[in-house]
């Protein structure tokens, strides 16, 4: 799998919403426990090391507290970097068991696919297990008697959602309570991969064998307008075309439209694996000899190779009328690079939008 170029220097890591939940358990568990306020405690990792996390709020009598932690993502920041997470301990009659659910702002699973049962809450099975743990650790005697609930709330999830890829994986009302070890690594590749599996594992359980992999939220708005699909066959699967193609072959695909803008199509085309990397050079030479392939004067080939970006070449190619001709021979390239990451175990039909979202290039398999 390609993976991100790391950045120099230390990066500060940060906890998941998994992390920031289990610290409010246990937290709570330990303020009925002590019927004393909790300011910080120490969560044990899935790899069993620990962690320090500061609580916010804590608020408690002898049945029931409610601890505040706020989600830190270190030095690479999502949606929910900053987000109250607020979490419920109440005792119950149901001795020695642990209950698990969401409260306001955590989503609502809809569709199958997700490892989660339909009708329960997004919260994901690490999270649940860490929980679990964490609460074990040191609410024995507790559990001798009680049973304990714990409700996890996001007073903000539900407008955070929209911006997370929950509503296209049927996870409605609010956020996720994600996490698989718990620690948030700085630009790390893993979460956007695991999303991506997750997202075609939706489409498929959703009995669908089509999907339509986009560059970015464009790209994706202008698919739409011109590919009836339901919204769980849409992926965005950012940089990584080649890793999404790989993982269509392996879970089943049977086709796959591939649509984006010049600049990532190109890279795509060239057969750069990373497409965020900047460079440009490579890019003017790979352009430039498509336009001789078209047959393009040789000036304009010589302002190609001279071009700022690829929306710079998109600008001469129009304006030297090379057009559809040019931009089909560029989605050529894609398929043809793309089709040795799918093993050819599925149709890819490469489309290229213009910036206003017309169908500029297209090559469809034959």
């Amino acid at each position: 799998m390609e993976s991100d170029d790391k950045p120099k220097g230390k990066m500060r890591t940060g906890y998941t919403t998994g992390t920031s939940a289990t610290a409010g358990a246990k937290a709570g568990v330990l303020a009925i426990l002590n019927q004393e306020k909790q300011s910080f405690v120490d969560v044990t990792l899935p790899k069993k090391s620990k962690i320090k996390i500061t609580i916010t709020k804590c608020e408690f009598d002898k049945n029931s507290a409610t601890c505040t932690v706020i989600k830190d993502g270190g030095d690479d920041p999502d949606v929910t970097h900053g987000a109250e997470i607020n979490t419920t301990i109440s005792l119950t009659d149901n001795v020695g068991k642990i209950e698990i659910d969401g409260g306001e702002g955590v989503g609502r699973v809809t569709k199958p696919g997700l490892g989660l049962e339909v009708g329960s809450a997004a919260i994901n099975p690490t999270p649940k297990k860490m929980i679990t743990e964490n609460i074990s650790e040191i609410g024995q005697e507790l559990l001798k008697k009680n049973g304990i609930k714990v409700l996890v709330s996001v007073p903000k999830g539900r407008e955070l959602a929209p911006k997370t890829d929950n509503p296209r994986l049927g996870i409605l009302g609010g956020i996720s309570i994600l996490g698989t070890s718990g620690i948030v690594v700085p630009y790390s590749t893993a979460s956007f991969a695991a999303s991506i599996r997750q997202s075609i594992d939706v489409t498929i359980a959703m009995g669908n064998d089509t999907v339509v992999l986009t560059t970015g939220g464009r790209s994706e708005d202008f698919a739409r307008k011109i590919i009836s699909l339901p919204d769980h066959c849409f992926v965005q699967m950012g940089d990584f075309s080649g890793y999404t193609v790989q993982q269509c072959a392996k879970k089943g695909i049977k086709k796959a439209y591939v649509a984006g803008f010049i600049g990532k199509l190109t890279k795509m085309g060239m057969g750069v694996k990373q497409t965020h990397v900047k460079g440009s050079k490579v890019d003017m030479d790979f352009l430039a000899d498509i336009a001789q392939r078209c047959n393009a004067p040789q000036d304009t080939i010589a302002e190609i190779k001279k071009a700022n970006t690829a929306r710079h070449v998109y600008e001469i190619v129009q304006a030297k009328n090379l057009g559809q001709a040019f931009f089909d021979m560029v989605c050529a390239e894609v398929y043809s690079q793309l089709r040795e990451h799918s093993e050819e175990k599925f149709e890819i039909e490469v489309i290229m939008f213009d910036f206003d979202g017309n169908t500029i290039g297209q090559f469809i398999q034959q």
